[in-house]
């Protein structure tokens, strides 16, 4: 047993567990498994293991930390529960116990920066206390109500049995097994007799090759940690032998392999690439700009603009296997396994934003019926089920980003399952896609060779048991074929927090520029430490010394520290001479590293397990691992499809076709997505996914500046179209290629021939029929490629997308999706859905760029998935000549300023198209489709490619004049009029018609959202924002000052401003900017800056707080960063000083707000020394991010000053934002005082407190309060990330003439109070 002598563990119980809101709604679920359940109570116990005894100091910290501010005398060191009869029971629930979940990192990081050194882990149990009706209740009763209640891959039960009483270690025990395996004695079964026991994945084709390889080429016996590395090494889902490998296709062989297909594409495209088909993500040229960077990487500097050239990064990847298992976990460490792929790109990369995708199958939402949807197929349970995958996926990439601090701006989202051709198609096994767009420095693009001497390091997280084995478990053929207890090793842990360190410390490289201490970078993941550190030092090799990795869990033994795939680590090479400084970068921004070997310049890796090198588990010279393998070669055979007509039902009206189209996921509104994730960080979003004024997702394109003083950028989208290649697999790749395109043209880019792409493959592709159609897939996807001028730069494959169900295997369809990007000039010219003109009072005119040719096919299209089939003949491209053509036409259009909305036609076809943008603009319109002939209900709702356009009466002529120029077809089909969701709607096709309003097609649209949103948020909240769709407008903005006035302070004047931040904190960046487009003088100062005593802020005329998740918001958001700050005499000192000098302000965003609260910056002490302002969880109870309508109150805040009365939009990015107030009085006081600075509104501009127009549930709609001299301001919202008008996703058509967002105001009162303020030395 692994457990220290003085370890123990120290329980504290906190009431409630949960608000009462959240404990109905568990009731109920709970009820549906038990009917005699009376009531539930509940309550939290933290765990607290330390590794000496606390002092009384110490446990009164300690408590500090533990405690609500308002309700302290809640916390205590017995349970609040307690079974009073047989007619009671007490349920507890918690992380599982065999390693330390993030939260207890981040909670034990707060504890060593406060002092309370012993603390070594602290976990958070769920204890719920049930009352039943009856007499007595069955233990049996008990152990299915508790199964409701923990996710069952990352948590269990806890009982009197199995807690742990001293330690979390104490029923752990390593078990070292470093064993040879003796191939010269047995040969192959040897081989295969370890390839059962750690489920290696090997084909007939690895055994032959790895039994002569030791028996005949070495000599020797492998070591199982060495076959094991093989395994991982060069599994299918690290080495991709079927995309390299030699096809022989219904006897034909094709001497040209996957890889050189879609390598040739770049022949016929503009050779920008500077980084392709290697390294961790693809790289085009990009621009020389204007950027913000420290004087001084790497410690306290100011932050200045700069001339540098940058490249544009992407890269895209899947997270399929862990997501189906253990669907939070699996999206979140997909999320930063991608997000260090961006890192990781040549000598480092800068991480802008993301886009995302889930592809399961048939949801099955309880209470809501899909007619589609078969309720007698059978689901395994070794896989989580579709409904819990989209929903817990979503919200693992979601608080993954949010709290790293990554926008994430696209993505899509595809539910199917049917029976085709006797067959069941189905996402049993999920796609989780996730995919990067970054930027690099241009002289960083590639990585230095390794030279002997060179340190090996690793920076990150420790090792944890985690995805052991994951990439040859992800390259199993069919999922469900190995063991299940393999697929507990497939659960992950994510620590978002962890991650952004990492990023820091690269970021703090990149900018020391030439002075990098970074020679190469390579992050890890499938393989682990075996897979990374190989590649590092490849070909001339190295030695590493398993005793200096930092261990998570003591009873890590060396198979498993060499191949888990533990996240949030990266590996790099350094010279000697630079490890003291990047050590010191480490330091700062406490990210933990290991010197864990050195390059050796002998052409082997060896890992031994100590300096005395007497135990070696593995040693291998590297081209026997990752040299030159024979090339595999697959016999394929072509399935032929048994297709059938579509047959829809007789009499079928446009508007009960509606009533399913609009409901089927794909299809319908995705608000439950973009709802919860963070769309506005890192201050450079131009594009995500909401437009109009609602916010409505349904934006084609993303864009971002790739610097906060300029308007260059990238733009980028998503195409996939799978359904429709189980009609036509050829068709289905060219129509992928098609909607990437058809997303892509509404922001402008420098060229179509600048356009690159990622193609990512989800393929059962080892089962019949099914590499095949992979072939045929990636020819087709070529050949148009080639034909439009763009081409594939990168991608990833993963080929074992089946599931056993019972006796049935079920394949998921073969997935392409192709990820564009390109430059993009000015990050202004982009297009939104939204009809604009019907909104001014005028009626705008429509215009369909219409490229089928007259075909109206609809085969595996929406309508024909809503009534349960296939169909023989799909949508495919006709000319792509007119498809390159349409292309260029519209970008010319966009740059002249002609189009005023624009939106693909796709999935559901061109009637969805005209409503999504109604939806947008809640606009009406008359349209009359009369160019095509044939049936009404295909002309509506196939997908041929194509897009509308909204132009205003003056622009017609020219628009038609442009793509004549360019042989485009396009027609009139009708006007955009009308405004409001009473506005009416009208389609006329041949002789049928549909007359109706926006609002019943929107609820409609709505409804599938609404219900998932059931499944993640609050019902009441759900609710309310759906039922609101009935009342909702257009806000009512209103300026009461001109936001392009000039300031009346010239020339220049130093003013010094921190930007303090601290663990977690994200939005510093942008801020910063902010700051300095006002005219400061900026400051990057860290906690740890003013801890160790480098910093101090006497120096400053300002502090600011800036937004993010310090501590990854846990013991309660801010909490930490509070402690650090009063609970260090010399910190509180400074803190107190700077606050009361006259000459001083200060601004606290989103994270920052609440650190003020809780040190009483705002608001004030109470005479228990406690807050009496503090900032608790949204109403919804979870992570809100909107485009939020504020007022700004007349009040003493100086940031505010000649604001009032305005009325505009802001973004919201929190999930503890709602102002919450000791006793009414402090309220009735601030509001006295003139201290509340804004509220949130209605769309007619009225304070409101109602869900989602105020989206935390604050009193009074407060958003942010001063200070009683107004000096100091905290607020939720974040200025920071709208001071420039590009940044705002709705502007109202009048305001289209302002030059500067009316945010930039605020930060110019700030600087102009600062000229006309003394500076009063004195303080100093």
């Amino acid at each position: 047993m692994v457990v220290e002598k003085k370890s123990s563990i120290a329980r504290f119980y906190l009431k409630p567990g949960c608000t009462e809101a959240k404990k109905g709604e568990v009731l109920n679920k709970l009820r549906q498994k038990a009917t005699s359940l009376q009531k539930i109570e509940t309550e939290l116990c933290y765990h607290v293991e330390t590794a000496a005894p606390l002092s009384d100091q110490d446990r009164t910290l300690l408590k500090w930390v533990l405690q609500d501010p308002f309700h302290p005398e809640d916390l205590r060191e017995e349970s609040h529960l307690v079974e009073e009869s047989a007619a009671t029971a007490v349920i507890e629930v918690g992380p599982r116990f065999n390693f330390s979940t993030p939260n207890s990192t981040n909670a034990v990081s707060i504890c060593r920066n406060l002092g309370l050194m012993q603390v070594v882990r602290l976990e958070v149990s769920r204890r719920y206390l049930l009352c039943f009706e009856k007499t007595a209740v069955a233990e049996r009763e008990v152990d299915e109500i508790a199964s409701l209640l923990y996710d069952r891959m990352t948590e269990c039960r806890y009982t009197s049995e199995n807690i742990p009483r001293k330690s979390f270690n104490e029923k752990l025990t390593k078990k070292e097994n470093i064993k040879e395996i003796d191939v010269l004695g047995k040969g192959e079964s040897a081989i295969k007799v370890i390839n059962d026991e750690l489920g290696l994945a090997f084909d007939e084709a690895d055994f032959k090759y790895y039994t002569n390889l030791f028996k005949n080429v070495l000599k020797r016996n492998p070591t199982n940690v060495e076959l094991f590395d093989l395994a991982q090494s060069n599994s299918e889902h690290s080495r991709h032998w079927f995309f390299k490998g030699k096809m022989i296709i219904d006897g034909v062989e094709h001497e040209e392999s996957l890889i050189d297909m879609i390598v040739d594409t770049q022949k016929h495209t503009n050779p920008n690439n500077v980084i392709k088909f290697s390294d961790n993500s693809s790289a085009i040229k990009g621009y020389i700009h204007r950027s913000l960077r420290p004087i001084t990487a790497g410690s306290m500097s100011e932050l200045r603009q700069t001339n540098t050239e940058s490249h544009l990064i992407f890269t895209a990847e899947t997270h399929n296997f862990p997501t189906g298992v253990a669907p939070f976990s699996g999206a979140t460490t997909g999320t930063g396994g991608r997000i260090r792929d961006v890192q990781c790109v040549g000598r480092g990369g800068y991480c802008i934003a993301g886009t995302a995708g889930y592809s399961v199958g048939n949801l099955n939402i309880p209470d809501y019926t899909l007619p589609w949807e078969d309720p007698a197929f059978e689901y395994p349970n070794n896989f989580a089920p579709p409904l819990e995958v989209l929903v817990e996926a979503s919200n693992g990439a979601s608080d993954y980003g949010n709290k790293f601090g990554e926008p994430l701006i696209s993505g899509f989202v595809r539910s199917f399952g049917l029976v085709c051709n006797g067959e069941r198609k189905e996402w049993i096994k999920p796609i989780m896609f996730s995919g990067g767009i970054g930027s690099m420095e241009a002289k960083m693009t590639q990585k230095l060779p390794p030279k002997p001497g060179h340190q090996i390091i690793k920076i990150g997280g420790p090792v944890y048991r985690i995805g052991v084995g994951g990439g040859s478990a992800s390259s199993i053929e069919v999922q469900g074929d190995n063991k299940s207890e393999l697929d507990f090793n497939a659960v992950q842990r994510g620590d978002a927090e962890m991650e952004q360190k990492l990023n820091r410390v690269v970021r703090a490289c990149l900018e020391l520029g030439k002075d990098n201490p970074v020679v190469s970078i390579h992050d890890q993941g499938a393989g682990g430490n075996g897979n990374v550190l190989k590649e590092l030092v490849e070909p001339v090799g190295g030695i590493i010394y398993a005793n200096r990795f930092e261990l998570g869990d003591p009873t890590i033994n060396v198979l498993e520290l060499w191949g888990a795939e533990y996240q949030e680590n990266n590996a790099l090479l350094c010279d000697k001479k630079d490890l003291d400084l990047l050590k010191d970068i480490c330091k700062r921004e406490r990210c933990p590293i290991n010197v864990v070997g050195e390059v050796t310049g002998t052409g082997r890796v060896v890992l031994t397990l100590d300096e005395t090198q007497n135990v070696v588990p593995f040693d291998l010279e590297l081209s026997h691992v990752l040299g030159k393998m024979p090339r595999k070669v697959f016999k394929l055979q072509r399935k032929a499809a048994l297709l059938q007509e579509l047959k829809l039902p007789d009499a079928l009206s446009i508007y009960s076709t509606l009533e399913r189209v609009l409901r089927l996921p794909s299809v319908a509104s995705k608000r439950y997505l973009t709802n919860k994730v963070d769309r506005c960080v890192t201050g450079l979003i131009a594009q995500q996914q909401c437009v109009g004024p609602l916010h409505t997702p349904l934006a084609d394109v993303a864009v971002t500046a790739i610097s906060h003083f300029g308007y260059e950028g990238v733009a980028s989208s998503i195409g996939e179209q799978p359904i429709k290649g189980l009609v036509n697999t050829a068709a289905g790749a060219r129509m992928t290629v098609a909607e990437a395109l058809s997303n892509l043209v509404f922001a402008v880019v420098s060229d179509l021939k600048d356009v690159k792409c990622s193609g990512n493959w989800m393929w059962a592709a080892k089962l019949p029929g099914e590499g095949a159609a992979l072939f045929d897939a990636c020819k087709a996807m070529c050949d148009i490629m080639c034909e439009l001028g763009i081409a594939i730069d990168g991608g990833k494959d993963s080929l074992s997308m089946a599931a056993r169900v019972g006796r049935e295997t079920v394949k998921a369809p073969g997935t392409l999706v192709v990820s564009t990007y390109a430059p993009c000039p000015d990050v202004r010219k982009v297009v939104t859905p939204d009809f604009k003109v019907p909104a001014t009072g005028k009626v705008g005119q429509l215009l369909f760029v219409d490229l089928s040719h007259g075909f109206s096919r609809v085969g595996g299209t929406a309508v024909a998935q809503v009534f349960g089939q296939l169909g023989k003949e799909c949508p495919d491209i006709q000319n792509v000549d007119d498809l390159k053509n349409a292309f260029i036409a519209t970008q010319e259009l966009i740059k002249d300023g002609a189009i005023q909305a624009g939106h693909d036609v796709s999935d559901g076809g061109l009637i969805t198209c005209l409503l999504e943008m109604c939806f947008a603009g809640i606009s009406g319109m008359d349209v009359q489709i009369s160019h095509r002939q044939g049936q009404t209900i295909p002309i509506l709702f196939s997908e041929e490619v194509g897009w509308v356009l909204e132009v205003l009466d003056s622009d017609v002529k020219h628009t038609l004049a442009v793509f004549k120029k360019h042989k485009v077809p396009v027609y009139k089909i009708g006007k955009s009029v009308g405004c409001g969701v009473d506005a009416k709607i009208t389609i006329s096709v041949n002789n049928a018609c549909i007359e109706t309003t926006v609002l019943p097609l929107m609820r409609m649209w709505e409804e599938t959202s609404y219900k998932l949103e059931l499944h993640q948020t609050i019902k009441t909240c759900a609710d309310s924002e759906y039922n609101s769709l009935t009342s909702r407008s257009h806000p009512k903005y209103k300026l009461t000052f001109d936001p392009d006035a000039d300031s009346s302070i010239k020339g220049p004047v130093h003013v010094n401003v921190a930007v303090l931040r601290e663990e977690g904190t994200n939005g510093d960046r942008e801020m910063a900017a902010a700051l300095v487009r006002a005219g400061f003088k900026v400051w990057d100062v860290t906690m740890q800056d003013l801890l160790s005593g480098t910093a101090v802020l006497d120096r400053f005329r300002g502090v600011i707080f800036p937004g993010g998740f310090s501590y990854a918001d846990v013991l309660g958001s801010a909490k930490g960063w509070a402690g650090s700050i009063l609970f260090n005499p010399k910190i509180k000192e400074q803190f107190d000083k700077f606050y009361s000098r006259p000459d001083t302000f200060s601004l606290g965003v989103c994270n920052g707000c609440q650190l003020m609260g809780l040190i009483g910056w705002v608001g004030e002490f109470s005479s228990d020394n406690r807050p009496n302002v503090i900032l608790e969880h949204n109403v919804s109870e979870r992570f809100e991010c909107r485009w939020s309508t504020v007022k700004i109150e007349k009040s003493r805040a100086i940031m505010l000053k000649d604001m009032e009365d305005s009325v505009f939009g802001v973004w919201v990015a929190h999930g503890e934002g709602r102002f919450t107030f000791k006793n009414s009085s402090v309220y009735d006081d601030l509001n006295k005082n003139k201290c509340v600075g804004l509220r949130f509104t209605d769309d007619n501009g009225q304070p409101t407190e109602i869900y989602p127009m105020n989206p935390n549930g604050s009193i009074g709609g407060i958003a942010g309060i001063c200070s009683n001299d107004g000096r100091h301001l905290a607020m939720m919202p974040h200025p920071e990330r709208c001071d420039q008008l590009y940044q705002w996703p709705y502007l109202p058509s009048g305001w289209q003439h302002y030059q500067k967002s009316p945010w930039e105001r605020m930060f110019r009162n700030a600087f102009d109070w600062c000229c006309s303020v003394q500076f009063h030395q004195v303080y100093y």
